[in-house]
């Protein structure tokens, strides 16, 4: 209630306007805290924070994220839902580069989906890859020696061969979890979807101009023009950052800490540069 009051004396005085929070979630989607990583961990603050914003008549949300893990997509996903039925506010993902993949399963918790034009969507699908080892340490001489309690502990092993039996438990699990994402979309985007199952759920991903006529996203638009349009000229976007230390004293050569953090930064880069390339990006 003081929260309406303020805006509406701001208003009835000439200045201020409605204040819509914005959260942005960019970045490959993992349990790690690794920097440019989205989890449930960091973003639960950002988002509680928003939506506790009671004045508020919407709550925006930029997503940029080309996917990655299908656990911490469909908890950041949730989280939005709960948060949105707790409060009554009403939810707008805009898409930036991508919402592909879990990057899409975070969008559609949504209320509305707002892209540009030439936003990639959908990639609704699970993808699992690595590598075999096998005949690169044959030709080193090297003999592999791997130990078990459990016969299937060294499923998928990379320097050993790939076992039949391995690749149909690992495909039976991907389904489980296509499964999860395809009942996730058709809950959220009930009554939206044009195209059928065999189309829509392939993996394959499209720019945003074909998204709307799938019925993957409600319209095409950027947040600033949108926002304008449906809240005034005065509107003022929020932005809800991670809180920062206070104090942060500066330091001189890397501790073995440090060097270990920054080589994982750097194949996380790696890791990331790979999802992104998926889509041209």
């Amino acid at each position: 209630m003081a929260g309406r009051i303020r805006n509406w004396i701001g208003k009835l005085f000439g200045h201020g306007g409605t204040v819509i929070p914005v959260v942005r979630l960019q970045g490959v989607i993992a349990a790690d805290t690794r920097p440019g990583r989205l989890n449930i961990a960091g973003v639960a603050p950002l988002l509680k924070r928003a939506f506790d914003m009671k004045a508020a008549p919407v709550v925006a949300i930029i997503v940029n994220s080309p996917g990655g893990s299908a656990v911490q997509s469909r908890l950041i996903s949730k989280r939005i839902r709960d948060l949105a039925e707790e409060t009554g506010k009403k939810v707008i993902v805009f898409v930036e580069d991508a919402a592909a993949s879990g990057g899409y399963f975070i969008a559609v918790g949504a209320d509305e989906i707002i892209a540009d034009p030439s936003s990639i969507v959908g990639s609704i699908g699970v993808i699992s890859a690595g590598f075999g080892f096998v005949e690169a340490i044959e030709k080193l001489g090297v003999t592999r020696r791997v130990y078990t309690a459990g016969k299937n502990k060294s499923t998928l092993d990379p320097f050993l061969p790939e076992k039949r039996e391995d690749v149909d438990r690992l495909n039976a699990f991907a389904l489980d979890v296509h499964h999860v994402f395809i009942d996730h979309v058709k809950t959220r985007r009930a009554g939206k979807l044009t195209a059928p199952d065999d189309e829509l759920f392939t993996g394959q991903w499209w720019s945003a101009l074909s998204g709307l006529r799938l019925g993957l996203i409600d319209g095409l638009g950027d947040i600033h023009q949108t926002l304008r349009e449906r809240y005034g000229a005065d509107v003022q976007l929020k932005a809800i950052e991670p809180k920062r230390p206070l104090f942060a004293l500066p330091r001189f050569g890397l501790s073995a800490a440090a060097a270990g953090s920054a080589t994982g930064e750097v194949l996380a880069s790696i890791e990331d540069r790979a999802l992104w390339s998926r889509f041209g990006l």
